[in-house]
């Protein structure tokens, strides 16, 4: 006997695989191979299973998937780990020292992941996520998550808020 979950899940008509060169490639219901696809949630932190879609090189959407749950497990094992690899996101837990606040200024903060020095290059790369939420982008193009700028020190407080 089924139950309604299993149900729900069908066969895709697409394919996705890791090719030799360790990249994601995608097969279409027709079987041609679009190589180096990335997958990008349209709703990574508010919706994160539902509506992700792959993109070609250029960035062109060749699939949209409404819900990683219809997806057989090794497809959607497979999309999964390509998702965890491209969203890598520190949660920043405290600010030990900024260099400046002029840019490029250097940051040395602790992370969910350890501590972590970082340059950010223009206050443009701070922005507000929510009422007390933000998203740091460094000068390699890392980004850092900061949950909530009310459990930081008054110091990281008032890093981050001078920037949003």
């Amino acid at each position: 006997m089924t139950t309604s979950h299993e149900t729900s899940r069908q066969t895709p008509d697409f394919h996705l695989h890791i090719n030799p060169f360790g990249r994601l490639t995608y097969s279409d219901a027709t079987g041609i191979e679009h190589p180096d696809v990335m997958p990008v949630r349209a709703y990574p932190l508010s919706d994160p299973r539902h509506w992700v879609s792959l993109c070609d090189r250029e960035g062109r959407e060749l699939r949209c998937i409404e819900d990683l749950a219809t997806l057989p497990p090794d497809v959607r094992a497979i999309l999964e780990n390509e998702l965890a690899q491209r969203e890598f996101v520190p949660r920043i837990l405290r600010v030990i020292q900024v260099s400046s606040y002029l840019e490029p200024a250097e940051w040395e903060v602790e992370t969910d992941c350890g501590p972590t020095r970082f340059v950010l290059k223009t206050e443009e790369d701070v922005r507000r996520l929510g009422p007390h939420s933000a998203l740091i982008l460094d000068s390699h193009g890392v980004r850092y998550l900061v949950p909530d700028t009310r459990d930081l020190t008054p110091y990281g407080r008032r890093a981050v808020d001078r920037y949003l």
